[in-house]
């Protein structure tokens, strides 16, 4: 039996590349990067910032004290649900699911409030601080926001979590436990213990004289990635459903896939062999050839070795080389949220028959053939993927079609 079609009905994003779908997808086809040098919290760094918004708009939820991470789903959340065409206070929450990935979890939290124990003692501390730092806490948060009751999950692979996310999702409708599933990822670790991390294990770019060019996926001199914050998140709907209450698809969510390396806690193997799996099964998953893709939205983050990685499997599994890009050039990396703003940016891509440039590639150097855009490009986009990997061995693909 063939599988229920999905549809993508509301899109919302908050990034550090604009406060909305529509400002972020302009900044990216303006390939204007978010990079700034910052010197706070900690030593020297890069960072890609969501600009500060009024705390009034959190509302009620500001009386939970949620993590910083909460707080941008929330937002983002908030506007996919709008563009769908939803008033939470008329829909049957419950049969309304909510599945959000991320990857450093609560971390801002966490960090206040381990100093705070640390400095004044156990009275110093929040009496939200548990809650506010348990892994669910940020699907419980959106699942009271929305008046959401037909199932509530966290999921965490790394810098693969909010592709799993619509992963998840995508399952949940087919097997008709959900009729609509808010999905997507957020992180928020431009904080001093995430930063000092990425930093020691080598990860992050050092062109600090040069906050623009400093994420320069697939590029000769690239040198690691920015770290980033932001949310996605997606509002994915049976398309039966969603035709009957006169909804309109922005896109398809046709097929998933996921396969683990096994192989390393923070370097991807080196035979591409869990990325190349997961790509097949979301092919398989969808039921269409890897001669349909059209455009895929790479993960490429300008690491030296994992772009090299993801460049070779691309080339393996698509001879006839569709169109590349990465966008982290211009969002930098937010881990956890880097699926589900790279999905979103799929959507975007499929439904206006626009590609986008990768920034900041003067010399590509990745040893294989790929079509790598260093001008946006359009035209009709019938097939799109949209590609994550994550430390641990985690890889996700995500096939999107056009409406």
């Amino acid at each position: 039996m063939a599988a229920d079609e999905v549809w993508v009905t509301g899109l919302g994003l908050l990034t550090a590349a604009g406060d909305g779908a529509a400002a972020t997808w302009e900044r990216v086809l303006r390939g204007e990067s978010t990079a700034v040098a910052e010197h706070e919290p900690g030593p020297v760094h890069l960072a890609c910032r969501v600009a500060a918004f009024d705390q009034a708009r959190i509302g009620a939820l500001r009386a939970r004290k949620p993590d910083r991470s909460a707080e941008l789903a929330v937002l983002a959340a908030r506007e996919a649900v709008v563009d769908a065409g939803w008033d939470t206070a008329r829909w049957d929450g419950a049969r309304v699911g909510v599945v959000v990935g991320t990857s450093s979890g609560n971390t801002h939290t966490h960090e206040v409030q381990h100093r705070a124990l640390l400095d004044g003692g156990p009275r110093d501390m929040s009496p939200f601080a548990v809650s506010s730092t348990l892994g669910n806490s940020v699907a419980a948060q959106l699942s009271m926001e929305l008046a959401a009751k037909g199932g509530c999950l966290t999921v965490n692979t790394a810098c693969a979590s909010g592709a799993t996310a619509l992963g998840v999702a995508l399952d949940l409708l087919r097997a008709h436990r959900c009729d609509v599933v808010i999905a997507g990822g957020t992180d928020a670790p431009l904080t001093p213990y995430y930063i000092a991390g990425f930093d020691r294990v080598g990860a992050l770019s050092r062109r600090f004289a040069d906050p623009a060019g400093a994420s320069r996926p697939f590029d000769a001199d690239r040198d690691g990635f920015v770290l980033a914050e932001g949310a996605g998140m997606l509002v994915l709907e049976r398309a039966a459903d969603a035709r009957a209450r006169g909804a309109r698809p922005r896109a398809r969510l046709l097929g998933y896939g996921a396969a683990s390396d096994a192989h390393h806690v923070a370097q991807p193997c080196p035979a591409g062999s869990g990325l190349t799996a997961a790509i097949r099964a979301a092919l398989r998953d969808a039921q269409v050839t890897a001669g349909e893709v059209g455009y895929v939205n790479a993960h490429a983050t300008g690491t030296p070795l994992g772009d090299r990685i993801e460049a070779a499997a691309l080339a393996e599994l698509l001879p006839h080389r569709p169109a590349v890009s990465s966008t982290k050039a211009v969002t930098g990396h937010p881990q956890g949220a880097a699926g589900a703003i790279e999905a979103a940016l799929t959507v975007l891509a499929v439904e206006t028959g626009t590609v986008p440039a990768n920034v900041n590639l003067d010399r590509p150097d990745v040893g294989v053939d790929l079509d790598l855009l260093t001008r946006s490009r359009t035209g009709p986009v019938p097939l799109a993927l949209s590609t994550s990997v994550g430390f641990g061995g985690h890889n996700a693909a995500l096939a999107v079609a056009a409406p």
